[in-house]
């Protein structure tokens, strides 16, 4: 058995073999010690440990295994014939304060980039990121759960500036069936501060979208998000649980009429700071709730300009960005959703404006439902300030919750059905290497033949002969190949016929010598992901 120069070449797979040792009769062999730019070198020290063990007369029968067996059952082999887990990473809003949060976001446009960093890392083959304002998940197929893990908080921490130490006290983890459970839960809305809402089906439509063509979001990681979507519609459709749902917007209206008196609802004056989705739903709310003038601060006027015509009979006056600070001044209730990356208002920018009206107390309100966040924590030193976040929306969230919950409990009998199908899914997708060898190996026997058989009919057939022996060999292998491929094949959603479908792969792979080709084929794929 010749050492496969694919052994070389991946880079990963080097680096999780310099964490491990083989142990021979004759010692330790580090791993180490195999130059990963000699194979010379490397095929050297296997034939000196074979010189070695053959030399050994007191070592047992059953120990005189060549060290490249030992090098085949050792951890790179591990490594490449188990297969490999679904991992994610995560901070939301019921595990960490918005502070981290907000340190740890990554703005969409950084999405891919932050795939190829993460497949970057030694133990991680695909990646994925969530990033929204109530959370930051990192989803991920690692070789090693362990390291895997590892690598990806030491990343968080690297990017985001905050100890890994504070990242592990917020931080949560779920492998395989439950990471699975947990997307499906996230896109159904039921982990949401918002039960139901509908905002979190983007936002994973989002990722998918995003994850198109960037080389790192794998057929894995992909599978498990587009699954996602489906169970997010099946769970909205089936169960109603939207149904009189509370959005984050919709929320922070709510929150801001909750702290003003009734009797000045209707002559408030309310600014919006950011015209995108969340802005538009934060001005179809105040609408709903009998609003009839407001002033949007935004970038550019044309957002503005189409939310005006869906809302005809309505104010909505269009202010430039340059001109917030004295729009806010005119303001008693001012909501920022933009997606700054540092506070629009701080201590130095508040304090300097006139107090609001009498009729709401002359304190004004700030309802910043963005994460990296928009108002500074500072601002609540002021004493006509006070700042309200996407944490402090629980409030309202609570007296809605209880109906939604009761939905949510028929929401979960839908997740664990569709959590069954995409495991599945994953396990049928082992049989593929094998189908591919095995149609590999008969066509090198069947060229073989062919050849020997043409080089004893000589020189003079003719092409029409030489075609329908071409022909002929194809056929009896491809006869021969149906029965096989026929019970390699399944969608996964029968349990019992992937059990036997998954025993006929491994009848095959020992019948035939396919485990090897398989795992050079692993070791190639891992490295020209390397390359790319």
């Amino acid at each position: 058995m010749a050492v496969s120069s694919a052994f070389v070449a991946c880079p990963k797979l080097e680096t999780v073999l310099n964490h491990h040792k083989l142990e021979t009769p004759f010692g330790l062999i580090g791993v180490r010690a195999l130059p990963s730019n000699n194979n010379r070198s490397r095929r050297g020290l296997i034939q000196r440990a074979r010189c070695e063990l053959s030399a050994s007369e007191s070592a047992p029968n059953a120990a005189n295994i060549s060290a490249l067996e030992q090098l085949k059952n050792s951890a790179a082999d591990r490594y490449t014939k188990e297969r490999s887990s679904i991992v994610v990473i995560g901070l939301s809003i019921h595990t960490a304060p918005v502070e981290m949060r907000e340190k740890l976001a990554i703005p969409e446009a950084e999405w891919p980039r932050a795939i190829a960093e993460l497949c970057g890392l030694n133990h991680i083959e695909e990646a994925a990121v969530l990033s929204t304002c109530n959370r930051m998940e990192i989803y991920v197929l690692a070789l090693s759960q362990h390291r895997g893990v590892k690598e990806v908080t030491e990343w968080m921490s690297k990017t985001s500036g905050i100890p890994v130490s504070e990242i592990c006290q917020h931080r949560f983890l779920l492998y395989n069936k439950d990471a699975t459970q947990h997307i499906f839960e996230v896109s159904a809305g039921l982990d949401s501060l918002v039960l139901g809402e509908g905002q979190i089906l983007a936002q994973v439509k989002q990722v998918v979208k995003v994850g198109q063509g960037v080389n790192g979001f794998g057929r894995n990681i992909s599978g498990l998000f587009k699954h996602a979507i489906t169970v997010g519609k099946r769970v909205r459709t089936e169960t109603n649980i939207a149904a009189g749902a509370v959005s984050v917007s919709s929320a922070a209206v709510e929150l801001a009429l909750m702290k003003l008196p009734e009797s000045s609802h209707a002559s408030a004056r309310m600014l919006i700071i950011g015209a995108g989705k969340m802005g538009k739903l934060v001005i179809k709310h105040l609408v709903a709730k009998g609003c009839t003038r407001m002033v949007v601060v935004n970038r550019s006027e044309e957002r503005v300009i189409a939310i005006r015509e869906e809302i005809p009979g309505v104010e909505v006056v269009y202010r430039p960005l340059d001109e917030m600070l004295a729009s806010a001044a005119e303001a008693d209730v001012v909501f920022t959703s933009t997606a700054s990356e540092t506070p629009l208002f701080l201590k130095e920018d508040v304090e300097t404006l006139p107090p609001a009206c009498p009729e709401i107390g002359g304190v004004r309100l700030f309802v910043d439902i963005s994460v990296p966040r928009n108002v500074g924590s500072c601002v609540n030193e002021v004493e006509t300030a006070r700042v309200y976040n996407v944490d402090d929306l629980k409030e309202v969230v609570a007296a809605n919750k209880e109906d939604r919950l009761r939905k949510a409990m028929e929401a979960q009998t839908i997740i664990a059905e569709e959590s069954n199908q995409f495991e599945a899914w994953r396990d049928s997708l082992e049989t593929v290497p094998t189908i591919k060898k095995l149609r590999a190996y008969a066509e090198r026997i069947r060229m073989a033949e062919l050849e020997k058989c043409m080089s004893k009919m000589g020189d003079d057939i003719n092409k029409k002969t030489t075609r329908a022996v071409d022909d002929l060999s194809r056929g009896i292998v491809n006869r021969f190949l149906h029965g096989p491929m026929q019970h390699l094949r399944c969608d996964g959603s029968d349990s019992r016929t992937l059990s036997e479908t998954l025993e006929n792969m491994h009848a095959l792979n020992r019948m035939y010598g396919l485990e090897k080709d398989i795992l050079e084929e692993k070791l190639k794929a891992m490295t020209s992901g390397q390359q790319k």
